[in-house]
């Protein structure tokens, strides 16, 4: 059996920890847990019935399911029969579901529920690969190729199809394909990026020099599985004999992590984000509480620094930390469910002031970088190496250069094969020598951490010629809670502008102190004396800025930034494209305002 496969690593885990509690999702008012032990014996079972069924080793077959238990079952028995799983998201539409089955010519689907069979329904009939679909839910399909989930298990087990099963696994190889996954590309459609059963578990090794992971922890699952980063974190926890805790819904993630109490997650900037924004908000109205606030994160800042030098703080601050902690480091520590052995953060790049904020509090925040295309680690910080406002040093086994424009080059063991189905893109991404051209802009510093400036795809290009990095001058402008969204315009216009979507209820507040009275929200963002105020905060944000980064003039969009508009990626990062079309209007109309006042000034 091959080490760097991932079904041979869990055969291990349960043999380790097989009492131990392996899954558990919410049920009622309790949870609903799985040990070691039962998850490998489903697995087994869903292993030979898949055999029965006549998947073949490299068959694709898609799962399409929000986050629970049965996703990693399905997604291990799959790996296990040697088979490819493509994950798609539960926001896929049918189009989006037609062309990822027929791209990879997926022969099977695993699907959650009737809700999402709907997305497969539809065009099923230009799917003549794709024989059938197990459902985890009942369904009102009466479709003789839709079967639940349940009644498949219940099914007496072939002993033919189980031995052929745990055959495959004695064969199984770490070259084995484990995943084709679809990155939704910003033109085109999306482009299958196959990932290596040794791409994952070099990951898992590379972590484990960093990282004391060990089955006392548990973590909580709520960024999507589909997506690479929990997907290959989710290996990490269940490979490590730990608890994984799995949230259907993301947007329940607050309430689930302080019921659940887990010492890991991984995360994109979003959460870290909105912690930082209401602990900000809750203390801005009352001055006392302000100040209080203030003389804590330093006392806590001056702490974390003297603790980084290797070197115990004055016994000033020591005396202190006590009262600091109480007042304010608890509240934070609490509103994340407690102490933490890991809290990582990836997708996108998190501010530092963030990081310092965290820090102050007693909780480092593992900023890391990767791309769907690394299976997804490239870089990573951890406690015994990080430094803020990097994505930390390359994982073991890879390396990195800086090429032509600044753009980071990645070449190492969990590099995708290519792209399925599509030789020209490959070529493009991956050069002959395995560089993997990662898109993204950035740099190394002398104490060897990447730091990342922005995406190629996003340097805005004037009339003028000026080449300016949105990304920078976005995060200088959320760093005040009243911002939820900023997109920082101007390619081919003669200055930069700006779109921002305002938290409601910081607006809201807002509106009160300054007596603006209203009735809904759309009154408040055409207030003239709220957008004046929004005006002069952007303003006071960016006054360091070079002349060209300058924000000339603004408009609010009062619509919501979300995943199922289109708006949002599914790591929570903003699809600019998206968001220029959705607003082109208003952008065309703030354009000829400024022309027109600069027209009159001249």
């Amino acid at each position: 059996m091959d080490h760097a496969h991932l079904s041979v690593r869990l055969a291990e885990a349960i043999e380790r920890h097989g009492s131990r509690p392996a899954t558990r999702i919410k049920a009622g008012d309790g949870w609903a847990v799985q040990t070691y032990r039962e998850l490998g014996d489903q697995v087994a079972t869903l292993a030979a019935h898949l055999v029965g069924l006549g998947v073949q080793p490299g068959d694709r077959v898609l799962l399409l399911s929000a986050n629970r238990p049965e996703w990693s079952i399905a997604d291990l028995a799959l790996l296990s029969v040697r088979a490819v799983p493509v994950p798609l998201y539960p926001t896929s539409t049918p189009e989006q579901v037609r062309h990822i089955a027929a791209d990879s010519g997926a022969v099977f689907g695993i699907v959650e529920n009737g809700e999402l069979l709907d997305r497969v329904l539809p065009v099923w009939s230009e799917l003549p690969e794709l024989r059938g679909v197990w459902t985890f839910e009942p369904t009102a399909s009466d479709d003789e190729r839709v079967r639940h989930l349940a009644d498949v298990l219940a099914a007496p087990v072939d002993p033919d199809a189980d031995a052929t099963a745990r055959a495959r696994i004695a064969e199984a190889s770490g070259d084995d394909l484990a995943s084709i996954i679809y990155t939704s590309g910003t033109t085109g459609e999306p482009r299958g990026a196959m990932l290596s059963h040794r791409a994952f578990t070099s990951e898992l090794d590379s972590l484990d020099a960093f990282f004391d992971i060990t089955p006392e922890d548990t973590s909580l699952a709520f960024l999507p599985l589909s997506h690479a980063l929990e997907r290959a974190w989710t290996f990490k926890v269940l490979m490590s004999g730990s608890l994984n805790t799995y949230v259907a819904d993301a947007r329940t993630v607050a309430e689930a992590l302080v019921e659940a109490r887990p010492s890991m997650f991984v995360s994109v900037p979003r959460l870290y984000e909105k912690v930082y924004a209401t602990v900000h908000q809750k203390v801005s109205a009352s001055p006392a509480k302000k100040k209080i606030f203030q003389w804590a994160m330093g006392v806590g800042a001056q702490a974390q620094h003297a603790y980084r030098k290797g070197r115990q703080p004055s016994a000033w601050v020591r005396a202190q930390l006590p009262v600091a902690d109480k007042l304010v480091f608890s509240s934070i520590r609490d509103a994340l469910g407690g102490a933490k052995t890991v809290m990582a953060c990836g997708g996108a790049p998190l501010r530092k002031e963030i990081e310092e904020f965290f820090s102050a509090a007693g909780m480092l925040v593992s900023q890391g970088y990767g791309l769907t295309e690394a299976g997804p680690l490239v870089s990573f910080n951890a406690p015994a190496a990080f430094k803020f406002g990097t994505v930390g040093r390359v994982m073991a086994g890879g390396e990195v250069k800086i090429a032509d424009e600044g753009e980071i080059w990645y070449r190492g063991p969990n590099v995708m094969e290519g792209y399925w189905n599509n030789p020209d893109a490959t070529a493009a991404a991956i050069d002959d020598d395995g560089w993997l051209h990662t898109g993204d802009v950035g740099y190394v510093d002398v104490d060897g951490y990447l730091v990342i400036t922005d995406r190629i795809k996003d340097i805005i290009v004037t009339s003028g010629g000026k080449n300016i990095a949105p990304a920078p001058i976005e995060g200088l402008i959320l760093a005040d809670p009243l911002f939820e969204h900023a997109v920082v315009l101007g390619n081919n216009r003669p200055f930069v502008t700006l779109l921002v979507r305002p938290s409601l209820p910081a607006l809201e507040e807002l509106a009160e102190r300054l007596q603006v009275r209203f009735s809904d929200a759309a009154e408040l963002v055409n207030s003239p004396e709220i957008v004046d105020e929004l005006r002069r905060r952007v303003d006071a944000l960016t006054e360091k800025l070079p002349s060209q980064e300058q924000i000339k003039d603004l408009r609010v969009a009062l619509e919501e930034f979300t995943m199922e508009n289109g708006l949002l990626t599914p790591t929570l990062k903003v699809r600019r494209r998206q968001v220029e079309e959705r607003f082109q209007s208003v952008i065309e109309e703030m354009y000829a305002k400024v022309q027109e006042r600069r027209g009159r000034r001249d």
